[in-house]
């Protein structure tokens, strides 16, 4: 059984036939994919990864995992953007949502991430709470020189050395970087770290079915076999030789185009009921906003947790302006069971759901939303899940990043690159007076004398 995707109560928002019009324009895009004959055709490495990933890489990847599984009680993932995203995507959907509070489960360590920000405070706390404790790290890191991973990575890396010992640390320190350059590569081949590799072409993004987001989610206790099965299932069923129609991936595409171009739909809200893909989100946002939002340009992605932002965003979502639709991500069936119980008093009148399910509560909330957006002209699309686990987890992402693929194309912008993401790091070094940027601290500075 796979993923499905319902558009229904998004083509109502359409002229008939307006998605189908697409579809020939969806098969230039999948044959660009296939042919690597689209923009960024350098980095289509994921486009079959699933598929070339063997058993043995698999086993390998488990071994390190076993290793830093014995030897830590806590894994810190150090990394930004596409380089931690998927990773915590997966364990704080598969994971406990407590774990990290009470760690009952001392079979596996508390993962936690850091490089993700420049936050004082942040990575203060962090070292904290790390001493004492047998502690691993794991650096991603094309380059190494990535300003706020390389900055945590440096205090990590003393404080585990100075807490295990070199010899002891080196054991616990993995490094997942370029194969030949970069000062990750060399301080890993320096330090005598193991290491794995970062596909040339493969970005950030796309990267989480490679060492990126496998050796993570494998230290966390997870079934990476069955994650990676999921994705090579969608990959199948997603594939160019696939009817247009049955192609679910070709569908989101061609429907959020749709929307984008024909009813002005400038910004999709991918929401959840369950509050463990919080993170599956935040992934998503990065996919789809540093691969369309170009040349003036893209679908503005945003994410609600519902039903807790139905009492925040909601109005805003009901009754602002309609340039909005939604894509819910829906769990069928959740992996606990708990019943509603009985109240003599009924002081809040809930005795009505005495001896249901918390979760049929939660997806009438879901059908309940889903019909008063649609009535208030939101148009809405459904990725229904039948349950939360590793094989629908890689299902999703694949999904997903199929559909980026071809909806980047589709809307005329090179999907695998991000050129803007360098221009708040130039003036951040500039105004750190990084050796390199004298210029652009000079024309930095007398901007800044001149706005006063």
């Amino acid at each position: 059984m796979n993923i499905s995707l319902d558009t229904s109560k998004a083509v109502q928002f359409l002229n008939a036939g307006a998605v189908e019009a697409y579809e020939s324009k969806v098969k230039e895009a999948q044959n660009a994919l296939e042919n690597a004959t689209c923009a960024g055709n350098d980095f289509l490495g994921w486009l079959h990864l699933p598929t070339e990933i063997t058993e043995e890489f698999l086993n390998e990847l488990q071994a390190v995992a076993n290793t830093l599984r014995e030897k830590c009680e806590v894994v810190v993932v150090a990394g930004i953007g596409g380089s931690y995203l998927g990773a915590r995507a997966v364990i704080e959907a598969l994971g406990n949502s407590f774990a990290w509070l009470v760690n009952d489960d001392k079979k596996n360590p508390n993962i936690v991430f850091a490089g993700n920000n420049i936050g004082e405070d942040y990575l203060a706390e962090l070292t904290e709470y790390l001493k004492n404790k047998k502690f691993g790290v794991i650096n991603i890191s094309k380059s190494g020189t990535t300003t706020e991973t390389a900055l945590a990575f440096r205090l990590l890396k003393k404080q585990c050395e100075a807490q295990r010992g070199k010899e002891e640390a080196k054991e616990v320190i993995v490094a997942i970087t370029d194969a030949k350059k970069g000062a990750a590569r060399t301080c890993a081949d320096k330090e005598g770290y193991k290491s794995f590799i970062i596909p040339d072409n493969v970005g950030g993004r796309f990267s989480v079915l490679t060492p990126v987001g496998l050796l993570p989610i494998a230290v966390a206790g997870f079934d990476i076999k069955a994650l990676v099965k999921g994705a090579q299932d969608m990959e199948k069923a997603t594939g160019v030789d696939v009817p247009f129609a049955e192609n679910i991936a070709a569908q989101y595409a061609a429907t959020r185009q749709a929307l984008y171009t024909q009813a002005g739909k400038k910004i999709e809200i991918v929401c959840n009921f369950q509050p463990k893909l919080h993170f599956m989100a935040e992934w998503w946002k990065q996919l789809y906003g540093e691969s369309e939002g170009k040349e003036l340009k893209g679908i503005f992605p945003a994410a609600c947790d519902f039903t807790t932002d139905l009492h925040s965003m909601g109005q805003w979502i009901q009754e602002g302006e309609r340039s909005i639709f939604e894509t819910v991500i829906s769990i069928e069936t959740p992996a606990k069971k708990l019943l509603f119980p009985h109240d003599d008093e009924n002081l809040d009148g809930l005795n009505f759901l005495e001896g249901k399910r918390v979760d049929e509560v939660n997806k009438m909330a879901e059908l309940g939303t889903r019909l008063a957006h649609v009535d208030g002209g939101v148009p809405n699309m459904r990725v229904s899940v039948p349950e939360l686990n590793e094989y629908y987890l890689g299902q999703i992402i694949y999904f997903f990043e199929k559909a980026c693929g071809i909806s980047g194309l589709l809307m005329n912008v090179n999907p695998f690159n991000q050129p803007g993401v360098e221009a708040y790091k130039k003036n951040m070094f500039a105004l750190l007076n990084k050796p390199g940027y004298e210029a652009e601290s000079k024309a930095i500075q007398d901007r800044l004398a001149n706005e006063k």
